[in-house]
């Protein structure tokens, strides 16, 4: 083998000396880079739990305001079920109130009846025979002569 010349050991080492400075160059690059990256996926990771509380903060708030959503809607359901309950009872009223208007002209003649036979005198419990009152005679007209089935009755009203 031959030998290498001093000039050649001395490129050798020189170029050793460059190669070895270049590899320190780019290991410190790594090392930057390394932590450059440490850092940014703190960063990324501080940023994601971040999102992630807000995030569920949201979906609290969310459920929070569901479940008041869902009492209001529940409350009001029970609301409508009364005034439905309260609507049916006054249709009953307004019905029964219709069907007295109806038959207010047959209240009036009833109640004018009444108040007539108010004013005969009452009889004294001396006139009574056999334990039934005297009841006098009157005169009847032709609709009293329709309505033979019913018996004379004294009428002892406040009307």
């Amino acid at each position: 083998m031959s030998a290498l010349s001093t000039v050649q050991i001395k490129e050798a080492n020189a170029h050793l000396a460059a190669l070895h400075h270049r590899v320190a160059e780019l290991e410190g690059t790594v090392r930057e880079q390394a932590e450059s990256l440490i850092r940014k996926d703190e960063q990324y990771r501080a940023s994601i739990r971040d999102i992630a509380d807000a995030k569920n903060r949201e979906i609290a708030e969310f459920q929070k305001r569901l479940a008041q959503s869902e009492e209001e809607t529940q409350r009001l359901v029970a609301s409508i079920k009364d005034k439905d309950r309260e609507l049916e009872r006054l249709r009953h009223h307004s019905r029964l109130l219709a069907q007295m208007c109806h038959s207010r002209p047959l209240l009036d003649a009833l109640v004018s009846l009444m108040a007539e036979a108010e004013g005969i005198p009452r009889l004294s419990t001396l006139e009574q025979h056999n334990g039934l009152p005297k009841i006098p005679d009157y005169p009847q007209s032709d609709g009293d002569l329709e309505d033979s089935d019913v018996d004379r009755t004294l009428f002892g009203t406040t009307v």
